[in-house]
């Protein structure tokens, strides 16, 4: 399977990084073109791969192309390679805001699959999901998803608007996990540990509530009860986050995400 990525960032890296380390293609089936010689030396350098610095010769034997791209150039991107794919080519685009309709009529390509992932992508460990064109065949979703689970877990939808939705929630979403650790070692902190201690105690609490809630057959809300002894500490510290509006206050982060990426899609 020949896969080029255009672009060679973070993410880029990522997926190639698994694709090769779970054997999914070799080295030689990869070609990664992007405008930075230096950062072509070093993904050579790594990984063995093909590179170049010219698009159009990146995607002209691929079978699958990644545009792993910067939104901001992705308008003239598309109309570098408008016309120059062929019609059982598949497009994976993982670039944040960009829609279906403005890759295919950009490109003039129908065989677009569209993505949202997330940075935990860049150890495996992401949550991915994407939508397909009605053109994309059971084969090449096959081959998208095979692509997309060696970031993680993945979740296929039938309308492009989950992906918006998705943005808000497992795109952004890292980024609330970090903050809330973020603002709890500090409390840990104030209250009288060290900084290490209580970044220790912070990340470890993160970890393993996550594994044991992944682990258990029950809900985060029946995990939750098992730990809130009625007029106990955990009860206490609950009573005083729902009194905040804890709950309703992370609805309204989540629908201001939600609505700007809506905006940015538009």
């Amino acid at each position: 399977m020949r896969i080029t990525f255009i672009g060679g960032g973070n993410m880029g890296e990522a997926i190639l990084a698994a694709l090769l380390r779970k054997k999914v293609v070799t080295p030689d089936e990869i070609t990664v073109s992007d405008i930075n010689p230096n950062r072509l030396d070093d993904l050579y350098e790594k990984y063995g791969i093909n590179v170049t610095g010219n698009n159009t010769l990146a995607v002209a034997d691929a079978e699958v192309i990644i545009l792993a791209v910067k939104p901001q150039i992705l308008a003239s991107l598309l109309a570098e390679l408008n016309g120059k794919l062929t019609t059982s080519q598949l497009v994976i685009s993982i670039v944040a805001g960009a829609s279906v309709a403005t890759i295919r009529k950009g490109l003039g390509h129908r065989k677009v699959v569209r993505t949202m992932p997330n940075t935990p992508a860049q150890i495996s460990e992401g949550m991915t999901v994407w939508t397909a064109t009605p053109e994309v065949t059971r084969t090449q979703k096959g081959t998208a998803r095979a692509i997309l689970k060696v970031m993680g877990q993945e979740i296929e939808v039938d309308d492009e608007k989950y992906i918006n939705m998705a943005t808000a929630v497992s795109g952004s979403g890292p980024a609330y996990v970090f903050y809330f650790v973020e603002s709890l070692t500090e409390a840990a902190v104030k209250l009288g540990f060290s900084r290490e201690d209580a970044e220790k105690l912070v990340q470890q609490t993160v970890i393993g509530s996550v594994h044991l809630m992944q682990k258990s057959d029950k809900k985060p809300a029946e995990l939750r009860k098992a730990v809130t002894s009625p007029g106990g500490t955990t009860f206490t510290a609950i009573t005083q986050l729902e009194r905040d509006g804890f709950q309703g206050l992370v609805f309204k982060a989540v629908e201001s995400a939600h609505k700007r990426a809506i905006e940015l899609g538009s």
